[in-house]
C-alpha cells in the first residue's frame, strides 16, 4: 500500500486527488496539510468526504510526514512549491509537484515568466516532466515529478504525432483554448464572482500566458527543433474542462485519412488518449483522465481539436498516473 500525503490539501486539485485516491486499491491517504488558517477536519473542508475519510487537515510537520507517507502530492501554488519541495525530498518521500516550479528547465525563462527568483535550482534537473504519453521513459525511478500544466497537456498531446514525424512547422502553431472556471483555482476574486462570470466568456493574457513557454519546451523536445506557439486562452462560464482548437501549417500534403491513421497508430497503446472521428466535447471527458482528439485538414491548414478535464488529466488524474509509474504500479490503476 502506497501512503500519500497531500500538501496544500484545501484546493480543487487536492479535492480531485482525494476522490481518485479513495478508490485506488493500492493507495492510502495518510496525511493532509494546509496553512494554519485553512486547517480543519477534511469533512469540513470538503463535505462530500464526510464519512469517507477521517483525517484532519493540519499545519505541515516534516517529521510526521516522513513517518506517515511514501509519496507527497504538492498542491501548492507556483512560486510557493519550491519553498517546500526540497524539505519534502529531504524526508525521503517522493514528490509529485502540481506547480510550474519544476516544469521549465531554463531558470531564466521561469524567472521571467513568474517574476520571482527560483530558490531550488538544484532540483530542476532531477525533476521528470510527467507527461507519460510523450516522456514515459523519464519517469520510472524519479523522486520528483513535475506534473504538467493543463493547457500544455491538451496542446502537446494534440500536436505530438505530427511534430514527431516532422509533418508540420514547429514554429507556426496557434493554440486557441477555453477553460472552465475551476482553472483559476478556489480563491475568490471579483472577475470570477458569479454575477461577473455567469453566461460569460473572455480571453486573457494575450500572448503572455505563463503556459506558453511550457508548451514551446514540449514542442521542441518532441520535434528536435525550436518550437514556437501563439497560445491564446479564454475562460468560460462552466465548471470544468478544457477545449483547444489548434491550427498548424503542414509541410506535406495530408489527407484526412492519413492524419487519422497517423494519430491512431501513435496512440494505439495509450489508454488515456482517444482518437475520434469528429470534434470532441468537454462533457465526454469530464471527471475522467482521458484526452479526446480529432484532427483534419482545412483550407491549407491542419486543425486539431483536443479536450481534457482540467482537474483530472490536467492535474490530479495525471498526478496519480505519474504516482503509479514511480511506484511500479499499473499506470491505469485507480483511473479506469
Amino acid at each position: 500500500m502506497i501512503r500519500i500525503a497531500i500538501i496544500g490539501a484545501t484546493g480543487y486539485t487536492a479535492r480531485e486527488s482525494l476522490e481518485i485516491l479513495l478508490r485506488h486499491p493500492e493507495a492510502e491517504v495518510t496525511y493532509l496539510t494546509a496553512l494554519p488558517q485553512e486547517c480543519a477536519h477534511v469533512s469540513e473542508v470538503f463535505p462530500t468526504l464526510r464519512g469517507r475519510l477521517d483525517l484532519p487537515v493540519e499545519p505541515v510537520d516534516l517529521d510526521k510526514l516522513s513517518q506517515l507517507a511514501d509519496v507527497a502530492f504538492c498542491c501548492l501554488p507556483h512560486r510557493v512549491s519550491m519553498q517546500f519541495v526540497p524539505q519534502l525530498l529531504s524526508t525521503g518521500v517522493k514528490v509529485v509537484d502540481f506547480s510550474a516550479d519544476y516544469r521549465l528547465r531554463d531558470v531564466a525563462v521561469y524567472e521571467s515568466v513568474y517574476q520571482v527568483e527560483h530558490t531550488d535550482r538544484d532540483n530542476i534537473p532531477r525533476a521528470a516532466y510527467g507527461l507519460p504519453e510523450l516522456f514515459r521513459e523519464r519517469i520510472p525511478g524519479a523522486v520528483l515529478v513535475a506534473n504538467p500544466g493543463c493547457y500544455p497537456t491538451a496542446a502537446a498531446l494534440a500536436v505530438a504525432p505530427l511534430l514527431k514525424e516532422k509533418l508540420i512547422a514547429p514554429d507556426d502553431i496557434v493554440v486557441n483554448a477555453v477553460s472552465g472556471v475551476t482553472g483559476v483555482g478556489r480563491k475568490a476574486s471579483q472577475a470570477f464572482h458569479y454575477p461577473e462570470m455567469n453566461e460569460n466568456l473572455f480571453g486573457y493574457a494575450v500572448g503572455t500566458h505563463r503556459h506558453q513557454p511550457e508548451i514551446e519546451q514540449i514542442l521542441s523536445d518532441v520535434s528536435g527543433q525550436t518550437g514556437k506557439v501563439l497560445f491564446q486562452p479564454h475562460v468560460a462560464s462552466y465548471d470544468r474542462g478544457i477545449a483547444e482548437t489548434i491550427y498548424c501549417r503542414p509541410l506535406v500534403d495530408l489527407t484526412g485519412e492519413k492524419i487519422s491513421s497517423l494519430f491512431n497508430d501513435f496512440y494505439a497503446d495509450e489508454p488515456f488518449v482517444r482518437v475520434l472521428e469528429k470534434p470532441p466535447t468537454t462533457k465526454n471527458v469530464a471527471y475522467t483522465n482521458y484526452c479526446d482528439i480529432f484532427a483534419a485538414p482545412a483550407r491549407g491548414k491542419i486543425v486539431i481539436f483536443s479536450v481534457i478535464d482540467n482537474l483530472i488529466k490536467g492535474a490530479a488524474g495525471q498526478a496519480v498516473q505519474n504516482m503509479n509509474i514511480i511506484c511500479n504500479l499499473p499506470e491505469t490503476m485507480g483511473l479506469l
